[in-house]
């Protein structure tokens, strides 16, 4: 009796075969019928990241120090998510008179748990600290503390010895038990920064960005997808489909915190990525990133284009993907997200560039 030949290729193939198809995702002939389709999409997102309360109209913040530092001024604050959590963040501002366009930054995950927003000070991630950098360049600059990071860190529903990457298993399956997900929780307290960010004076709420890479990257786009405030993003690794990194046997290049339950049974990363559209929408990518199959990247790009193309705003989505790079962020991609920025916030800005 012949034994089967057996691989780590053939059992991930088996699986996929075996799996439900995951649904194709395309651009309509008509940005009518885009519309319809963008809102039924919107609406399963919302259905797939949990059951979460409502989100308060206003946060009510509260302000715990503001420090001068010369160039530019730092006010720590934290906000109640009504989810269960204190949410720490820093608010950084230019010291001349606003409003001025704004820069949600999103911190990476790194497993490096203990730094969180303070990502905005450090070259742990970025090769300029960049809180600093883009608060000289005239941007007011916000970051929080993503759930099981920096202050949050130790503070799930295992309590403050499980820190670090048991804290994080803790809370997202307490999270699952409860009809929510870790995500879903990850992105909420983005959106709640956002509101803040929008209501302070000093904002000019339609000249709102946001950025980050890894995680960083793929909160700014689920951002952008779910809420159409900010009129820019730029992602930094992190894009490609699921299907792609299923195959390249990549899902141990991600936490727990970038799995839905039950996305693929409905539409790939490109449905998601495409609400951003019509809105100006980068991303940055590394040929050479595990996590970031690049076929995957170019398949995504190749999905969203079409509907960009259905505002006459193709130009707004770019892909570019750097020959040899792994997963990390390059001066040359801190160049061109400088520069992306700056072409849709900053001073030529004459229109907002809102989504629909």
């Amino acid at each position: 009796m012949a034994m089967q030949s057996h691989s780590a290729e053939g059992d991930t193939i088996r699986w996929l075969a075996a799996a439900q198809p995951v649904p194709e995702f395309g651009a309509p002939v008509a940005r009518s019928a885009w519309l319809r389709q963008r809102r039924s999409i919107r609406s399963r997102l919302g259905m797939l990241l949990g059951r979460f309360p409502p989100r308060p109209r206003a946060p009510a913040v509260h302000i715990l120090a503001r420090e001068d530092r010369g160039d530019y001024v730092v006010e720590r604050f934290q906000f109640d998510n009504g989810a269960g959590s204190i949410v720490p963040g820093y608010l950084l501002l230019p010291p001349s008179e606003g409003p001025f366009p704004a820069i949600l930054y999103c911190h990476w995950h790194g497993e490096q748990y203990e730094v969180g927003k303070e990502e905005l000070f450090q070259r742990n991630a970025v090769p300029v600290a960049p809180g600093p950098e883009l608060v000289r360049r005239g941007y007011a600059v916000m970051a929080i503390d993503a759930c099981g990071f920096g202050e949050r860190n130790g503070r799930g529903p295992g309590g403050i010895e499980e820190k670090g990457v048991a804290g994080e298993l803790t809370t997202s399956k307490y999270l699952l038990w409860t009809g929510r997900t870790l995500w879903g929780l990850i992105v909420r307290d983005d959106l709640m920064a956002l509101d803040y960010l929008c209501s302070r004076p000093e904002v000019d709420a339609r000249r709102i960005g946001v950025t980050g890479i890894s995680m960083g990257s793929t909160r700014t786009w689920w951002i952008m997808a779910l809420d159409d405030r900010p009129a820019a993003g730029v992602g930094v690794c992190c894009l490609t489909r699921y299907q792609d990194l299923i195959r390249r046997q990549g899902l141990r290049h991600h936490g727990i915190y970038y799995y839905v339950p039950g996305l693929l049974a409905h539409f790939d990363i490109e449905a998601v990525v495409a609400l951003a559209a019509p809105r100006p929408l980068l991303f940055l990518s590394g040929a050479a990133d595990e996590g970031s199959p690049v076929e995957g990247v170019r398949t995504v790009a190749s999905k969203v284009k079409p509907v960009y193309r259905l505002s006459n705003a193709e130009r707004d989505f770019q892909s570019v993907i750097y020959p040899g790079v792994g997963h990390r962020y390059t001066p040359a991609m801190w160049g061109r997200m400088l520069a992306w920025m700056e072409r849709h916030l900053g001073p030529g800005f004459l229109r907002k560039k809102s989504g629909y």
